[in-house]
């Protein structure tokens, strides 16, 4: 019978950034002056080796459109090319109902992000999504209490982010797993609205974590706290941040290049049909890994001879690069698979085995052998004569055995104990 064996097998992605600093502003208000959120934001970086610039704007209750009002604020955007700005609303007005924030919270949000991005095109903007207040807002029934307001505020942040293409650093739902998990830290400064020291510390680790997507564990930087409550913030940081990455939008703190791709097999089953994708990406570069390239979008490129590729591609444009890599494996073998005496394999031995074919003059670099998931395994010739081979393997289990004989390609399905 004919057994076609046509593997081609994803193996593993690389994402692989580096930057030395960052330089961040941060825009909005007495949420981010009470204990230095900024500075204390720089201390942890520096602590773990991340060298960061920050400057604020930040005015006592100011709203989205205090902000839009106020020219300070935009010579504070233009002063330098920054790579994030970040933006904060007055702590109740993106819990409002519906459609007041469509009127009066969001217009101005995407204005301030607009100014950010014509400022600079590849700058981040990044909005400071904040906590509910500590009995909520009792004004209002639908944000009375922390979860409530909490949960607002939540969903508001992300449809502005959405709105304005940027992304979030989620402080409100890091507040709330703390609240929930570690009732004994108290977040909140005396009036249950601001941020005590372990709250602002809490949201410099959130925004470790949103800006250089890393986890903020093992900082030795502690703004005063002690270790293990500083500690437990850091790792809830990390696992609200870094857990829910696409949630938050966050991209590469060091490139907004984004670029992936797929692929597809061809009109035969070592021609490989890539499609490149990207933001941010003006050019494509790719390497096959057999010393073949193209600079296409979608090359379709026909691999020679099987094996492992790793195909790399690298997008770039005026806001950095990106790359990544897939390990491609191709084994197409075309066999007739005999049952027959005239093709048997025996286990001799630990790791040997004995072939015997009789319908053709039988050599070592007739031989390939593979795994059952496509991987080639590599062997020695031990003894050899016209229709006998005597081979060490360097893998047990599972195997396909590949006779490349003069008139067809041959193979034996063969499990090594």
């Amino acid at each position: 019978m004919k057994t076609t064996l046509s593997l081609t097998i994803f193996i593993m992605s690389c994402f692989c950034f580096s930057q030395d600093s960052v330089s961040v502003l941060f825009i909005g208000n007495s949420y981010i002056y009470t204990n230095d959120l900024p500075n204390t934001f720089k201390n942890l970086a520096l602590s773990l080796g991340d060298i960061t610039t920050v400057d604020s704007k930040t005015n006592g209750g100011f709203t989205f459109q205090n902000h839009v009002n106020d020219p300070l604020t935009y010579q504070k955007i233009h002063a330098q090319p920054w790579d994030y700005v970040i933006l904060q609303g007055q702590s109740q007005e993106a819990s409002f109902p519906y459609g007041q924030v469509n009127t009066a919270t969001l217009p101005y949000a995407v204005q301030l992000a607009d100014s950010a991005y014509a400022n600079t095109a590849c700058t981040q903007v990044q909005y400071f999504m904040t906590w509910g207040r500590q009995i909520g807002d009792p004004q209002w029934d639908s944000i009375n209490t922390f979860n409530k307001m909490n949960k607002r505020l939540r969903d508001a942040y992300l449809r502005i982010a959405d709105s304005s293409h940027s992304s979030v650093a989620a402080a409100g739902p890091a507040w709330k797993y703390t609240i929930d998990n570690y009732p004994t830290i108290n977040l909140f400064s005396a009036d249950g609205s601001h941020p005590s020291v372990a709250g602002t510390y809490l949201n410099a680790c959130v925004f470790y974590s949103s800006i250089l997507k890393k986890s903020p564990v093992g900082a030795s930087y502690l703004a005063g706290l002690d270790q293990l409550t500083a500690t437990t913030l850091q790792n809830i940081a990390a696992l609200t941040i870094l857990d829910s990455v696409s949630t938050w939008r966050l991209k590469h703190h060091d490139s907004l290049a984004q670029v992936n791709f797929t692929y597809v097999t061809g009109s035969s089953s070592v021609e490989i049909q890539f499609q490149g994708t990207g933001d941010y990406v003006n050019t494509y570069s790719w390497s096959f890994g057999d010393d073949f390239y193209s600079n296409e979008q979608s090359p379709t490129h026909t691999f020679g001879y099987n094996g492992v590729f790793p195909v790399e591609l690298i997008g770039s444009g005026a806001c950095g690069s990106d790359t990544v890599v897939q390990l491609i494996t191709i084994n197409t073998v075309q066999v007739q698979e005999f049952d027959e005496n005239n093709f048997t394999v025996k286990q001799t031995g630990e790791n040997l085995i004995e072939i015997n074919f009789s319908n053709d003059k039988l050599s070592t670099d007739m031989i390939e052998i593979y795994s059952v998931s496509g991987g080639k395994i590599p062997f020695k010739t031990l003894n050899s004569s016209d229709t006998k081979l005597e081979l060490f393997l360097t893998a047990k289990g599972g195997l396909f055995i590949v006779i490349n004989a003069s008139f067809n390609p041959i193979v034996k399905r063969f499990f090594l104990n």
